[in-house]
């Protein structure tokens, strides 16, 4: 049987905050509302003069401010205060099992743990134990590795899928525990009607065991004939991760490390278990009752809908036909697996064609590589309105929900694509079989049902 490191798990050491108040410590994820800054600004008044997460992280709405070099600087000597000042508690060595009700009436179970980095790779058709879902934009991981390097807390919001049809790991996890009596170590509400949280700690032997054995059977279960274990995939958090992977690496390099032909660092004597070879994570059940995977669309502006509606039609090898009502075209695209709807203005009237394919893997991961060889080549548009005519370029957008889809799929110069859900039980073998995701193939719940910083560990 493997132990936790062989699965790329550790225990982690959590810093909780003495007497607790989720309301004010707890912040949503920093890629949220990045486009809201009236959200933050609310924020800041509910944290108020209490201590809290978002005194130690930098949301990314500000990513791109001036002050940003300042904001940094202050979130790390934040980070300092908070350990000199007694704001923790004493770490303890322990997963915590959460569940986590959003304001959606759905409940959302996890595990927190620590991932060893060198069990992690983000580069496409990985056979780490570790994988991107989702392709990684190199240019997104300097800017946050400027807040990592050399902060000395760290609190994540990023979030593991486990591939766990049985539900032994998470929810097995979650079912002893509490037969065990423990007790939570927090309990709370979330701040702007966000839900609330409650964790217990998975400490005790007895615990531990258990969770083991159900690492063990999810390892064996998703095996290939290779011997190569897709033990977990990036669900939330992908660039968070690779930039916790690129600290590590840079670490290691300036501390005697050698990069070898892959890029892989080796760990200097005396670093083996040093904090930075780990982040703290939360592991979540893909199958998980709670957890949502919402697909997200695409909106094309200024093209030729017929040549791509085409093109798409042939790559997919899928048939086109027509629908009478937007209510028929949803309901279809809905009831499939890999079945896209294209919604587009012909001659002044809203036209709903349902493309019907045989693809087997996660749509979209066969729907965007087409899409984007596509815009490589087309030509640019003409445009007459109120601001005169001119040539525009082709463009796509990413959009959430089907009422948007057919909104802007009435307007002239645009053709919206409807995607059909996300299927679980292909997700793991899409990625194993194709590398990550392209990106924006799927968003997991609401913005405010993602993670919400709370725990911590110390880094350097």
């Amino acid at each position: 049987m493997k132990n936790f490191e062989q699965m790329g798990l550790a225990i982690p050491e959590i810093l909780l905050p003495k007497n607790i108040d989720t309301n004010t410590w707890s912040v949503v994820a920093c890629d949220q509302f990045t486009q809201d800054r009236d959200y933050w600004k609310q924020v800041e008044q509910t944290a108020g003069t209490n201590p809290s997460t978002l005194n130690i992280i930098l949301p990314e709405v500000y990513l791109n401010d001036p002050d940003k070099p300042e904001r940094i600087q202050k979130v790390k000597k934040t980070m300092n205060e908070y350990i000199e000042q007694g704001v923790f508690d004493s770490p303890k060595k322990e997963f915590i099992y959460i569940e986590r009700k959003t304001a959606y009436g759905r409940t959302r179970k996890g595990l927190m743990a620590c991932i060893d980095l060198d069990s992690y790779e983000w580069k496409p058709f990985s056979k780490a134990l570790i994988r991107a879902t989702e392709a990684t934009i190199l240019d997104r991981i300097p800017p946050r590795m400027e807040i990592r390097r050399g902060a000395p807390v760290e609190s994540p919001h990023i979030m593991l899928l486990v591939n766990d049809p049985e539900k032994v790991v998470v929810e097995g996890t979650g079912k002893n525990v509490k037969a065990n009596g423990t007790a939570p170590c927090y309990s709370g509400n979330l701040m702007h009607n966000s839900g609330s949280i409650t964790g217990w700690p998975v400490a005790d032997e007895e615990s531990l065991k258990v969770l083991n054995q159900a690492l063990n059977k999810v390892a064996d279960k998703n095996t290939d004939a290779d011997g190569n274990t897709f033990m977990f995939a990036v669900g939330d958090g992908n660039h968070s991760l690779a930039t916790a992977k690129a600290i590590w690496d840079e670490f290691k390099e300036k501390n005697g490390g050698v990069k070898d032909a892959d890029g892989y660092v080796s760990i200097p004597a005396g670093l083996e278990n040093h904090n930075a070879r780990y982040a703290l994570i939360e592991i979540v059940n893909i199958y998980d009752d709670g957890l949502t995977f919402e697909p997200i669309h695409r909106v094309l502006f200024y093209i030729n809908n017929g040549d791509l509606i085409k093109k798409i039609a042939d790559e997919l090898n899928g048939t086109l036909t027509d629908c009478a009502s937007k209510d028929e075209l949803a309901a279809a695209v809905k009831n499939s697996n890999a079945d896209f709807g294209f919604v587009y203005l012909e001659n002044g009237v809203q036209k709903f064609t349902l493309l019907k394919t045989p693809v087997t893997e996660l749509a979209v991961s066969r729907l965007q590589p087409v899409i984007d060889d596509f815009l490589k080549t087309a030509p640019d548009g003409h445009v007459c309105d109120d601001k005169g005519c001119r040539i525009v370029k082709p463009e796509i957008d990413y959009i959430h929900g089907t009422d948007e889809v057919f909104r802007l799929g009435a307007k002239e110069n645009a053709m919206s694509i409807l995607l059909p859900p996300v299927a679980k039980d292909s997700f793991f073998a899409t990625i194993n079989s194709r590398g990550p995701l392209p990106r924006k193939s799927f968003s997991m719940g609401e913005a405010d049902e993602k993670r919400f910083y709370l725990e911590c560990r110390k880094l350097f």
